[in-house]
């Protein structure tokens, strides 16, 4: 029982972490000396984070918790490698030293993901309707 609790708190450790490393790449992404390519990747990256919908919905098994699990954390890895050293610093600074981020939902970036799922399944449908009439 001990192990599964130390194990349960690695895992909110870690996710308070990368809550942390989130909102230091947004700090960096609203400072002036960031390169622009480094905040293009950012926005995308930071969009999707945000998003109130995945583009891998989370009651798919395994699969739905793939992005979570693996593609934010893998966005934040490699904006955090394009940022300067210096500004990465003192945005984690920033970041450590605010308790009161909360994220907000992004509603552009949900409406892109509505979006591509709906053009997704007009294309599945007729396909599907296509292949039933040659039946």
């Amino acid at each position: 029982m001990e192990f599964m609790n130390n194990l349960t708190l690695k895992w909110k450790q870690k996710a308070g972490l990368l809550k942390r490393e989130i909102y230091a790449v947004y700090l960096a992404y609203k400072d002036p000396r960031t390169p622009i390519k480094t905040k293009i990747f950012a926005a995308c990256v930071l969009a999707y984070a945000f998003s109130p919908i995945d583009l891998i919905p989370d009651p798919i098994p395994i699969l739905g918790y793939l992005d979570d699990l693996v593609i934010i954390p893998l966005g934040i890895a490699i904006v955090i490698k394009m940022i300067p050293s210096e500004i990465l610093k003192e945005c984690r600074a920033k970041a450590n030293s605010s308790a009161g981020f909360r994220k907000k939902p992004n509603w552009i970036a949900g409406t892109i993901i509505i979006l591509i799922w709906a053009i997704l399944a007009i294309i599945s449908i007729y396909f599907i309707q296509r292949y039933c009439d040659l039946l």
